[in-house]
């Protein structure tokens, strides 16, 4: 019961880990060139290297903070089902990693928001 506890606390700190290691490198080391296979790869960040850049230093910084957010609140939960049933941590632990996901994904939105607000259609800066 004890080793399905600290599994399901490592799975659930995964999400919050990851976005801030890839927040981070996003943030101090883009994908150097505009691509379709890794990075922020939206229409709107794609259109020219300068908003892939920012693109990439914005919503790295976004998933910094949150999950480090996250981090402590993917453990609260899983505190108060500790010595419990095997089914309660599992289902405890699968809604804290669907709970995750909503705010990793939402991250897109003011991403997009601010490269609408900072360039143009054509990805050349406002001034």
């Amino acid at each position: 019961m004890f080793g399905f506890w600290i599994y399901m606390l490592l799975m659930d700190l995964l999400i919050p880990a990851l976005m801030i290691g890839i927040g981070t490198l996003f943030q101090k080391r883009p994908p150097k060139r505009i691509n379709g296979i890794s990075g922020y790869r939206t229409k709107r960040s794609m259109r020219t290297q300068e908003t892939w850049d920012f693109a990439h230093r914005y919503f790295g910084n976004l998933w910094v903070k949150i999950g480090l957010v996250l981090l402590p609140l993917s453990v609260l939960p899983l505190i108060f089902v500790f010595g419990k049933d095997i089914d309660l941590v599992g289902t405890v632990g699968g809604i804290v990693t669907g709970v995750q996901i909503v705010p990793m994904v939402a991250a897109i939105f003011p991403t997009e928001r601010a490269l609408k607000e900072n360039f143009d259609e054509y990805g050349k800066p406002n001034l």
